[in-house]
């Protein structure tokens, strides 16, 4: 694990292709999709009306599942095979609502040591414009062993 480059938004990791080896159950049910680099990810929706809280945009905990995904993917993506990752602590900064189109929350490892990965994400719409934004610190565990 070392340094990455930042990338500046889903432009950036246009090259990605390593699609998730499997969904689980949450990313189902919110309905994105995602993909990641080295020390990079990208999670994208297309906002529905099950996403929109009562005043019609986007509920605040879709952009935060979708960069906390992208950012755990991110780390994932620099750590051996037995090693997993947890969330320690995230900050979010929302920006500006949004009630249709597509979302892109594009998360980079700022930082990533042998306990702690650092990393940042920001959500944008399909127009470019930034929505949320996020910094967090995960954890670097080792993955549980099959008996």
């Amino acid at each position: 694990m070392g340094q990455t480059t930042i990338v500046d938004g889903p432009s950036s990791l246009a090259g990605m292709s390593e699609l998730s080896p499997a969904t689980f159950g949450f990313q189902k049910l919110v309905g994105f999709e995602a993909e990641k680099g080295e020390g990079t990810a990208l999670v994208t929706l297309e906002i529905e009306a099950h996403h929109l809280n009562p005043n019609g945009v986007v509920h605040g905990g879709v952009a935060y599942a979708m960069m906390d995904t992208a950012m755990g993917r991110a780390t994932m993506s620099l750590l051996d095979d037995d090693k997993i990752c947890a969330t320690i602590e995230m900050q979010v900064r929302y920006f500006r609502g949004v009630s249709s189109g597509r979302l892109n929350a594009t998360a980079t490892v700022i930082n990533a040591g042998r306990r702690i990965v650092h990393v940042e994400a920001r959500t944008v719409d399909g127009d470019g414009r930034l929505i949320a934004s996020s910094t967090s610190s995960y954890a670097v565990l080792e993955a549980p062993t099959s008996s």
